[in-house]
């Protein structure tokens, strides 16, 4: 009898996709983003992309090495981080800067925390706030080629106007994956028709970020106002491709919702009355420090309890 049985741990549940099946669909959605970033700024986009990933795969596979652990470059979860921190760079980015922000980001953020499903932030975000830290101006330098002036988010602070039909084709100054919302939501809707990230997170993120703007931005409900604060900086990458990590985002679907509010507020607060016109990155950064909690007051209680005895 003993024989038609298999015992083993947990889990049971067995599902086609994997670590690296899902990281090759995310590199797949952000195909979309980096053809046009490499098209909008040219072979500067491409070189620090190319540079980014590199630092990145190289510094996982040099550290595992050095502690004797299995290599997990094969899970591409280390090209996904390379890819998503060049897009969130400045083409005019030093390769050298980039290539500290592409060891700080596997090495500090992911590996000595465990590795990938252990670090408590996104290590792309996390790099890039590290890199805006270290090297302000740099990473704040988007005067290339074509595009010369203020970011359109810096644009609207000091009042001026901004081209929403430029934002949303990406005709703009940015970072290299920021500048294209047709480019991003393309990628997005990939991700979600393969199932990878669903609407609970970005989308309360995006109608709390509107409701935000309505309340306390001064304009009221104005669609222009509104269409270019979504359009602009890195809302929509940060809402569908990060905001979304599974390591660092709750698993709970309240959960989900509730830091969706919280990515929402934090990125009003950062925009309207912080110091920078940004705010995404931190906004992202600072709720995935607050995934633990979210997740303790939103797991769902066991079904039935007992009453301990005296």
């Amino acid at each position: 009898m003993s024989d038609l049985y298999n015992v083993s741990s947990s889990p049971h549940v067995r599902a086609k996709d994997n670590s690296s099946r899902i990281m090759l669909y995310v590199i797949l959605a952000l195909l979309p983003t980096t053809a046009f970033g490499i098209w909008n700024f040219g072979y500067k986009a491409l070189i620090l992309i190319l540079v980014t990933i590199a630092s990145c795969v190289a510094s996982e596979w040099l550290f595992e090495k050095i502690v004797h652990k299995k290599s997990t470059v094969n899970d591409y979860s280390a090209v996904v981080t390379g890819l998503l921190l060049a897009l969130n760079l400045p083409a005019t980015l030093p390769w050298w800067e980039a290539v500290i922000g592409g060891v700080f980001a596997i090495v500090i953020v992911k590996m000595m925390f465990g590795g990938l499903g252990q670090n408590f932030m996104n290590p792309a975000l996390g790099a890039r706030c590290f890199l805006l830290i270290a090297f302000a101006a740099d990473m704040t330098n988007f005067v290339i080629d074509d595009y010369t002036g203020a970011t359109p988010l810096a644009a609207m602070r000091n009042g001026e106007a901004v081209n929403t039909m430029d934002m949303l084709i990406g005709k703009t100054a940015g970072t290299i994956g920021e500048t294209s919302v047709i480019a991003i939501l393309i990628g997005a809707i990939i991700l979600i028709l393969l199932g990878v990230i669903d609407l609970r997170i970005p989308g309360t993120y995006i109608v709390t970020f509107v409701l935000f703007l309505i309340i306390f931005s001064g304009h009221g409900f104005d669609a222009d106002y509104i269409t270019a604060q979504l359009c602009g900086g890195g809302l929509m990458l940060g809402a569908f491709f990060m905001a979304t990590d599974y390591v660092t985002s709750p698993i709970t679907p309240l959960g989900k919702i509730l830091f969706g509010v919280c990515l929402g507020v934090l990125t009003g607060l950062f925009r309207l009355f912080g110091a920078n016109a940004e705010g995404v990155s931190f906004a992202i950064i600072l709720s995935n420090c607050l995934v633990p909690m979210i997740e303790k007051i939103t797991i769902p209680k066991s079904f039935g309890w007992v009453k301990e005895g005296k």
